[in-house]
């Protein structure tokens, strides 16, 4: 036990000066930065399961707390403990009587049952050396003559049920006495297993807690790295951040300029259509009217002709003269106004290069990123060298933590109980064979004793027979008698042996469950050693003495030991921040309050970012005012809408040839057949080209309209050029500012949550201790309580119980065997005379 509480006083001495800090709680995790401290994997998961047999422990814990049902005494302990370190101790005194006083009564009910053990031990030799002598001299039940009463069978019957019963109680206890013996056999040797797998997970939490120091350090380098990468594209992370901030005021306006460009040269295109539609139709008008009028003077002087003053002639000459009217082009298309001045007004405008002034107002505005980076060049620099001086000032503060030292000698003096531990196992298994062998032989003794018990009884109901007489009695019956004369034999000569071990073993094991195991379990047990100045006089609390040099706070083995079940850290365990501060030591406030000033430093200038300048802006209003939204679309789309001619010269063709082939043949014939053939050749040469030209215009004249409805919005956009520039203007070193710190907080933040975390880890994860506490149950709780107490305790309970039965089973049996042994004198009746009987009897 001294080495137990030495090597885990010394493994909290190493986690002490492992780590330190304060206790934050846990940071939220950062996308990019999501640390995961490396654990290790323990051979002892989970408690001890013990089994089934457990019920039977659970038994004799109940038996214990009826036997002795006082809670833990903590303040007789106490005193104890403190007299135990006085160099002198007067038993004389008052308080110490009082104190002894206090220990009898709390073990008052082992010490009522050891005393009735003592008792049978005395009485039970004693006992037997009477009764042998008494039946000797023909005295209690000693004389082989048995009166014939009425109640014999009842009794016979009622002897040996009752005896059967209490044979099946003492097996009962031979086996719970068999279990309990198998159970320190095949435990003791878990015990080696057990305390390997103790070794090794101490040494796994050893080796892993200089690796997850290591790990903390190295999750520096990600931080940096993931700072580094922000800095070094600062263009998009700084300069794009800005220009999200002016995208939503100056992308739209430049949009809507260069959608004003295009529509200016879309403007000209019609225009150009138009022109050239008109020219086209000016000239074709003044042909066709020409064309149509020579055809019609050809006709005209071809109707001289005298058969047409002659029947049938004279009708269709006249339908021909009358229909000659209709033989007209459409003069309203040569009056169409002309373009020429929209369109040189707009080529005016276009002289100007607004679509490149738009372009150069994009790049102004895509160049923020890379003035951005180029003005923050110097700055940057600054602040990788202010991230990296602070990497080696917190591995500088990591390196102070004594870890290498402490671990050698930790692992010494673990090697140290180890080695112990293994030599000593040895002589424990060899104590253990000893143990065993001398446990069987007390069971299979009482096993012995309930055979011929069990014997006896077997043989002599077999063997009895109603109708034979005490003296006729059969053998098989008188040897089951003899055998429950040897059980009762057996008893007397063995049981008082049995209880003197089971009074020793029931002392020692009810003693170590309820001083010990139970007072561990409710953690009655770290009360004591938490009582202050208890283990050293100049202490209050001997545990933050010990590890912290500060025993005036309040740190208990009830606290780290639970804490240590819970797999907390070290650090919050033992409140190591009374003894180094890591809060103090990383000072988030200290460490960022460089890259604040660096970044305060940083001063970014974008002055000069111009959107569309004054030639752009007049090149607008310009076209604005180049008349096109004063044009009489209407009249426009309203001739493109009428046909060239005011007949359609196909249908007169065709009904002046179908005329001509009533007139009889002869020239006027002829002529009107070749004048209508001159239509046809009119209408495909020159009217066909007009309506190409009327579609042209109409396309043109509809474009025109709608790009004339778009001169009014050219105000509107130049008002939202002069806010967007007004914004930029005004906002731009407001937003370079905020956008600035908005990035150096990014950056900042990093930082902060890897020493939020760093704190975190040390101080909650950091050399979890939950082997510390598992080693100790494994200790205590079950090779010392599950391993060792509990069999011993289940072995006495189970063993004093069958000896105790042993008293009421040779009283049992020695009566019983009178009525299976066969006698040498029995009562004879004549004449309602008893006779005596002639023949002296044996005495056994």
């Amino acid at each position: 036990m001294a080495h137990l509480l030495g090597f885990l006083l010394l493994l909290l001495g190493l986690c002490g000066d492992l780590v330190s800090g304060g206790q934050p709680s846990a940071p939220r995790p950062l996308e990019a930065l999501n640390y995961t401290l490396p654990t290790a994997k323990y051979r002892i998961q989970q408690a001890y399961e013990v089994g089934p047999i457990s019920a039977l422990f659970r038994m004799v814990h109940v038996f214990l707390y009826v036997v002795q049902p006082h809670a833990f005494p903590e303040d007789t302990v106490r005193k104890i403990i403190q007299k135990k370190f006085e160099p002198s101790v007067d038993y004389e005194k008052p308080e110490n009587i009082v104190l002894a006083l206090k220990v009898v009564y709390y073990e008052m009910g082992i010490i009522i049952c050891s005393f009735l053990g003592l008792l049978f031990i005395l009485l039970m030799p004693l006992v037997g050396c009477f009764v042998c002598i008494c039946r000797c001299c023909n005295k209690c039940g000693g004389k082989m003559h048995q009166r014939e009463k009425e109640d014999m069978v009842f009794r016979r019957k009622c002897l040996g049920a009752t005896l059967l019963v209490i044979c099946i109680l003492i097996s009962l206890g031979i086996i719970y006495g068999f279990v309990a013996n198998h159970q320190v056999r095949t435990r003791v040797k878990r015990t080696r297993r057990l305390a390997d797998s103790t070794f090794r997970d101490l040494r796994t939490f050893l080796d892993q807690t200089p690796k997850q120091i290591k790990y903390i350090l190295a999750q520096y380098n990600t931080t940096k790295d993931l700072a580094f990468s922000d800095l070094n594209n600062i263009n998009s992370k700084l300069g794009g951040e800005i220009c999200g901030q002016l995208k939503p005021v100056v992308i739209p306006v430049l949009d809507e300029i260069k959608a004003m460009a295009t529509a200016i040269r879309e403007t000209k295109e019609a225009l150009e259509s138009m022109k050239s539609s008109l020219d086209s139709l000016h000239s074709s008008s003044e042909q066709l009217n020409r064309s149509l009028t020579d055809v019609r003077t050809s006709v005209e002087q071809s109707l001289q002709d005298p058969q047409c003053l002659v029947q049938p002639g004279v009708e269709t000459c006249s339908s021909i003269q009358t229909s000659l009217s209709q033989l007209q082009g459409n003069s309203e298309l040569g009056q169409l106004p002309s373009v020429d001045a929209e369109l040189n007004k707009v080529n005016d405008v276009l002289s100007t290069d607004l679509d490149g002034m738009v372009e150069q107002g994009y790049k102004s505005f895509n160049d923020i990123p890379e003035r951005v980076q180029q003005q923050s060049t110097a700055v940057v620099a600054e602040i990788k060298k202010v991230l990296d001086s602070t990497g080696s000032e917190i591995d500088s503060v990591t390196q102070q933590l004594p870890i290498k030292e402490t671990l050698d000698n930790f692992i010494g003096y673990m090697n140290e109980s180890e080695k112990y531990l293994h030599d000593i196992l040895p002589k424990v298994e060899e104590a253990d064979s000893y143990w065993w062998l001398v446990c069987l032989i007390i069971c299979f003794l009482l096993t012995l004793i309930i055979i011929f018990f069990n014997l006896g009884l077997l043989l002599g109901v077999c063997g009895y027979n109603r109708l034979a007489t005490p003296t006729t009695r059969g053998c098989v019956s008188n040897t089951g008698g003899i055998f429950l004369m040897v059980g009762a034999g057996l008893s007397f000569l063995f049981s008082w042996i049995l209880m003197l071990l089971v009074v020793v073993a029931f002392i020692v094991g009810a003693n170590m469950e309820k001083l010990i195991c139970e007072p561990y379990a409710n953690r009655k047990l770290f009360r004591v050693l938490d009582t202050p100045y208890l283990l050293n006089e100049d202490w209050k609390y001997y545990l933050s003495g010990m590890v912290l040099s500060k025993p005036d706070i309040k740190l208990t083995f009830e606290q780290v030991y639970s804490d240590c079940k819970d797999d907390k850290g070290i650090y919050t365990t033992l409140q190591l921040q009374n003894r180094f501060n890591i809060t103090e030591q990383l000072d988030i406030g200290q460490h960022t309050q460089k890259l604040v000033r660096e970044f305060e430093s940083m001063n970014i200038n974008l002055d000069g970012i111009v959107l569309l300048d004054d030639s752009g802006k007049r090149n607008l209003q310009e076209f604005s005012e180049c008349g096109i939204d004063k044009i009489d679309y209407a009249s426009y789309l309203t001739q493109t809408g009428k046909s060239p001619t005011k007949v359609n010269l196909l249908s007169f063709a065709y009904d002046l040839e179908a005329k001509a082939n009533h007139l009889p043949p002869g020239n006027l014939k002829n002529s009107m057949k070749e004048a209508a053939q001159n239509i046809t050749a009119i209408h495909e040469q020159q009217v066909i080209p007009m309506e190409q030209s009327l579609v042209t215009l109409h396309r043109s004249v509809k474009t025109l309209q709608l790009t004339s409805g778009s001169l009014q919005g050219v105000n509107k956009t130049l008002y939202s050029l002069d806010d967007a520039q007004n914004f930029i203007t005004r906002n731009i070193s407001s937003i370079i500012i905020k956008e600035t710190k908005k990035f150096g907080r990014t950056i900042i933040s990093h930082f902060e949550y890897y020493l939020q975390w760093v704190e975190y880890a040390i101080t909650e994860k950091l050399a979890s201790c939950k082997p510390v506490a598992t080693a100790l149950d494994s200790t205590v709780q079950v090779i010392f309580c599950t391993y060792l107490t509990d069999p011993l305790n289940l072995f006495w309970f189970g063993i004093g119980k069958a000896t105790l039965l042993l008293l009421p089973a040779l009283i049992l049996g020695i009566k019983l065997a009178k009525y299976y042994r066969r006698m040498e004198s029995e009562d004879v009746y004549d004449d309602d005379v008893e006779t005596v009987p002639l023949k002296k009897p044996l005495r056994y």
